[in-house]
């Protein structure tokens, strides 16, 4: 098991006045949270990271990782995001041993980066389904955690456009069985937040900060 620091949205009092929960293995971000902040956990707790951008963050698109270098379209490029974390939107990334499908941005309602229209988040999604299941068949090993920024329609969303989720996510989740979805966007304001259930895969609102066994 996986001991993570799961944070998203609101900056924790807590972790911003310098906290360092004991025995964390990896910090996961489901979006919407300054980079220094994210960059600060990670060197406070010595531990990788993963996240997905929020429709609040910088655009990430286009950039990878090879041999240390990093590219954006294939050119060098200085990679925006929080130093120690992997982007795994619209990708498949093995962090900590655990093995994240991601989905980042929500629903478009204005322009700006990392916001998608549900048939765009559609193509998005049939896209890294289908690495996930090459993935699997080659060395057996399932999807773990999908990780996204809005959660499925229907399915602790709102009914104003900015905050709907997206449709795409139940045939992601139908798809790859993941014992998890982690998600942000959704601000509980207080309120108790249940989680939700598609299949065998529970549907969880990260905003803030948890600690969870992965």
């Amino acid at each position: 098991m996986v001991n993570a620091l799961v944070v998203s949205d609101e900056e924790d009092r807590g972790l911003s006045a310098g906290a360092r929960p004991d025995g964390i293995d990896l910090i996961v971000s489901a979006g919407d949270l300054p980079f220094d902040y994210l960059t600060d956990l990670a060197d406070r707790l010595g531990c990788p990271g993963v996240l997905v951008p929020g429709n609040h963050g910088p655009d990430l698109t286009g950039f990878r990782e090879r041999r240390g270098l990093w590219l954006r379209d294939g050119l060098p490029g200085a990679w925006p995001g929080p130093a120690g974390f992997d982007d795994a939107d619209g990708r498949v990334v093995d962090v900590a041993g655990i093995r994240f499908v991601g989905l980042g941005g929500c629903v478009r309602y204005r322009e700006g980066p990392n916001q998608w229209t549900q048939r765009e988040q559609g193509r998005r999604a049939r896209s890294v389904v289908r690495a996930a299941q090459r993935r699997t068949r080659r060395d057996g090993r399932p999807v773990d955690v999908v990780l996204t920024h809005a959660p499925p329609r229907k399915l602790g969303d709102r009914d104003d456009a900015p905050h709907h989720g997206f449709e795409c996510l139940h045939q992601v989740v139908a798809a790859l069985r993941p014992r998890l979805l982690l998600h942000g966007h959704i601000h509980p304001y207080g309120q108790p937040v249940p989680d939700r259930v598609i299949g065998e895969t529970r549907i969880v609102n990260v905003v803030g900060r948890r600690t969870m066994e992965l």
